[in-house]
């Protein structure tokens, strides 16, 4: 996943605002006043005779508990249009694009702390659990905010119920190869006969490679593995002190191309077919032209999902990227260092506040309620750091100057980088609801990529967000996807979504038909992991994946 330069408890992202702020024109400041003022003398209207009261107009205020409660009816209420009034403030300010985002940023973030149902005082549906419990939902909040802090994260999801390699990453296979960045997984044959071609998957290292392999119904391994893929995993270190100096020509090098050199070694395959997601997906690209530039070509495909090539709309990430944070960070990492996996952690929960942050303040801590088991969010909980000159390097060269498309404007392993180089198959993926990686409305994004790489390309948009777009099985039989089926990438997503065709199911079907052609004749699968060279270290998932915080 993509990171932000800055996080809750952290340097404000509002440090670098000028010291006047834009101001907003008086006869508009007017209007909304009396817009406000207007709306405010309705709040004071006496409920229906019959006392059914609408619904209030917010899920988070859904139960009849607040309608049914005169008190907390109007306390959300008010705070609705406070609210709204505000957020109208923001978007009347007069000043750069970015000036207005950042307060709107900031107007939102200050909305979702203060709504009523945070406080137990103001929460209606909170204090009939507490009498129909007769306390008992209060003691329990408590203890389970002590129990957080002393984790030191907030629980979204029942932790006790997971444990990688029991029932998460449970993919069968072995750990063949490993350096101090990764560990290389070799999963076991589903089928008698595989694909000439092997396929590996390069996930990004700001979190664990099991979102790829959650559980067997939803795991993109193990459907790879059943459709005849020999399939391998890079499985990155969770960085500790030893890796603190550690730059992304690191993780290019003793990375990515070590394990494409790996996985040809140990097939005897000359090309193979390579996945990257997230940040994973701009390494591997990365990598790809690396060894153009040295003259090699050894993987014949690639697949990229809600990747970022071209840095040019990166979404409300970029709210937090300028000159001065960007330099607070090269100086911060300039002797090395580790920039924190719960750090990063608060930073995506806050993008979305209310369902990742306060939803869970009020069902842990004032309803006392202990969240159900999801998969995906333990994978969430499970927190990386990142090497500080890994992190400093990619906000400068990505975010800030994006220059990794530029051809030659960035050198990675001596060599410099041109994206055009890279003149193979590609597979790219966006998600329509993607926060982190805006599929690229805007002319950036996942879609932009399509404009930089030189080779046969198909582009697939898929429904939902970063994650839950990308892990999507066909069995589940949920959400859709949207294909051109003439082919075409016209100059932007718009014109590509006008002639696309939405399609019911998962993407999933849609790639491997892709990838059937690419990945080579069926072979005998092989009976053993890992070859002489590389024999079997310990079984999967590997001691790497282990490593907390």
């Amino acid at each position: 996943m993509t990171i932000t330069a800055q996080t809750p408890g952290a340097a404000s992202p509002f440090s670098t605002l000028p010291a006047a702020l834009p101001k907003i024109d008086v006869h508009k400041l007017q209007g909304l006043q009396q817009d406000y003022l207007r709306q405010l003398a309705t709040l004071w209207t006496p409920p229906p005779p019959d006392g059914n009261a609408a619904p209030l107009p917010d899920r988070r205020f859904a139960d009849t508990a607040w309608t049914n409660n005169p008190v907390a009816s109007l306390a959300v209420r008010a705070y609705l249009l406070n609210s709204q009034a505000l957020l109208e403030m923001a978007d009347a300010v007069e000043g750069d694009a970015k000036t207005r985002a950042r307060i709107r940023f900031a107007v939102e973030q200050f909305s979702a702390a203060c709504a009523p149902s945070n406080f137990l005082a103001l929460n209606a549906e909170a204090q009939q659990k507490a009498l129909e419990t007769q306390g008992a939902s209060i003691g329990q909040g408590v203890r389970n905010l002590i129990n957080d802090l002393r984790q030191g994260h907030m629980q979204q999801t029942d932790e006790t119920r997971f444990e990688v390699g029991r029932n998460v990453a449970t993919t069968e296979g072995a750990v063949v190869y490993e350096n101090e960045f990764f560990q290389l997984l070799e999963y076991r044959p589903l089928t008698p006969r595989v694909h000439q071609r092997p396929l590996l998957m390069v996930p990004p290292c700001i979190n664990k490679y099991y979102i790829l392999d959650l559980q067997p119904a939803n795991s993109l391994v193990r459907h790879m593995v059943a459709q005849g893929h020999r399939t391998y995993m890079v499985s990155w270190r969770n960085p500790d002190e030893a890796l603190a100096r550690t730059t992304w020509d690191d993780y290019v090098g003793s990375g990515v191309i070590q394990a494409i050199a790996t996985v040809r070694a140990i097939t005897g395959a000359d090309t193979i077919n390579a996945l990257g997601f997230c940040v994973g997906g701009t390494l591997l690209a990365t990598a790809l032209a690396v060894l153009a530039a040295r003259g090699e070509k050894p993987v014949a495909s690639a697949t990229l999902l809600t990747t970022f090539l071209d840095f040019s709309d990166t979404g409300v990430l970029d709210l937090f990227i300028d000159e001065a944070a960007v330099r607070l960070r090269e100086l911060q990492f300039a002797a090395g260092g580790l920039l924190p996996g719960r750090e990063l952690a608060s930073t995506f929960s806050f993008l979305r506040p209310n369902e990742l942050v306060w939803n869970y303040v009020v069902g842990n801590y004032l309803k006392g309620e202990t969240p159900p088991p999801f998969d995906l969010l333990y994978w969430n909980s499970d927190a990386t750091n990142l090497p500080g000159p890994f992190y400093a390097w990619y906000l400068r060269n990505t975010y800030l100057e994006n220059r990794l498309k530029q051809p030659g404007a960035v050198s990675v392993c001596g060599v410099p980088v041109d994206l055009s180089r890279i003149d193979i198959p590609v597979y790219l993926y966006g998600s329509r609801e993607d926060h982190i990686v805006p599929v690229g409305n805007e002319g950036g994004g996942a879609y932009a990529s399509t404009r930089i790489l030189p080779g046969p390309k198909r582009f697939v948009m898929g429904a939902s967000g970063h994650i839950a777009g990308v892990i999507n099985p066909p069995a589940k039989k949920k959400r859709s996807y949207w294909v051109r089926e003439d082919g075409a990438l016209p100059e932007n997503l718009s014109a590509w979504t006008a002639g696309a065709t939405e399609r019911p199911g998962s993407w999933w079907d849609d790639w491997t038909a892709w990838l059937e052609p690419l990945a080579g004749p069926r072979i005998p699968a092989p009976r053993a992991y890992g070859s002489a060279e590389f024999p079997p270290i310990e079984p999967a998932p590997g001691r790497y994946v282990q490593q907390k915080v």
